[in-house]
């Protein structure tokens, strides 16, 4: 009986400390995670304003602007959320945004808000080196 008690001690504190370490690094970027929320945010309030314009629908490359922009940042939070913070992956993603507002329709407001997004995300990069 005391065999199974100190076995079942054991095995709750390795599911402790297996359990902190999980959450330790889903919590190791809690401020990127919200900046990439609010990226991704922006970036669909975009897309859903430059698909509705006229130009867009004979324009496809804006669409596979804002595709590859929300690919790599989706790519970059995925790993983000695991704790593994990859400066090439949020560089990837930096250069899609960015090519996404220099080159796509885009009302004042959101140029503006993902001007600011960008600078954000370098900021953020930034502050990891």
């Amino acid at each position: 009986m005391r065999f199974v008690t100190r076995i079942n001690v054991i095995a709750a504190g390795a599911l402790l400390c297996f359990g902190l370490i999980s959450y330790a690094q889903q919590a190791q970027f809690p401020e990127g995670r919200d900046l990439i929320q609010r990226v991704q945010e922006d970036m669909r309030r975009a897309a859903e304003f430059a698909r509705g314009s006229l130009e867009i629908k004979k324009d496809h490359k804006q669409i596979e602007r804002w595709d590859n922009a929300q690919r790599s940042m989706s790519n970059f939070d995925r790993h983000l959320s695991k704790g593994k913070f990859d400066k090439g992956e949020l560089d990837s993603a930096i250069n899609d945004l960015k090519n996404a507002v220099e080159h796509n329709i885009l009302s004042s407001l959101d140029r503006d808000a993902l001007n600011r997004d960008l600078s954000d995300l370098r900021q953020f990069r930034a502050n990891r080196d």
